[in-house]
């Protein structure tokens, strides 16, 4: 596994979590187990109109994963691969789901391999159960779920700020 230069294997997750899902909390399980620290990076893009702002988001994200030890939530603006090298570490986890994302991560793979060579990218598939499960999905289908169906898809902690939000 690929080191930094204090000799951690550190890896970074980055993505908008908005909301954070029970695929998204699958491969920061998954991929913690995998480093020494890793990073989660909720990311700004400010020509898209967020459901959460971004302190809401790594609240949200820090408080699923909060049994987890080695993971850390920061907040970036910028490009993904930038914040890697930003954080001192040289691995992208990125989380994929089979049909939906392998074109467009095999692309954002090869350029942020030109933009810094030295950041590595790893995928992890998102376990079968939860393959079809996106932020947008979530938002689609919050107003007519029960709360019992949307924790099928996201974290129970995800639900009552979900709920307020739409409101």
């Amino acid at each position: 596994m690929v080191k930094n230069d204090l000799g951690e294997r550190v890896a970074v997750y980055t993505g908008s979590f908005d909301p954070i899902t029970l695929g998204h909390l699958n491969v920061i399980e998954r991929g913690s187990r995998l480093v020494d620290k890793l990073i989660v990076g909720i990311g700004v893009n400010v020509e898209k109109q967020s459901l959460f702002s971004p302190t809401e988001r790594s609240d949200l994200v820090r408080e699923v994963s909060r049994h987890l030890p080695n993971v850390e939530v920061k907040v970036f603006q910028g490009l993904a691969v930038s914040f890697v090298h930003q954080s001192r570490a040289r691995l992208m986890l990125r989380g994929i789901r089979p049909l939906t994302d392998i074109a467009a991560e095999f692309t954002m793979m090869l350029a942020n391999r030109e933009l810094d060579p030295d950041v590595e990218t790893v995928f992890l598939m998102a376990d079968q159960s939860l393959a079809h499960v996106s932020s947008s999905l979530i938002k689609q289908i919050a107003p007519l779920a029960t709360d019992e169906m949307l924790a099928k898809f996201i974290p129970r902690e995800i639900i009552a700020p979900l709920r307020e939000k739409l409101k």
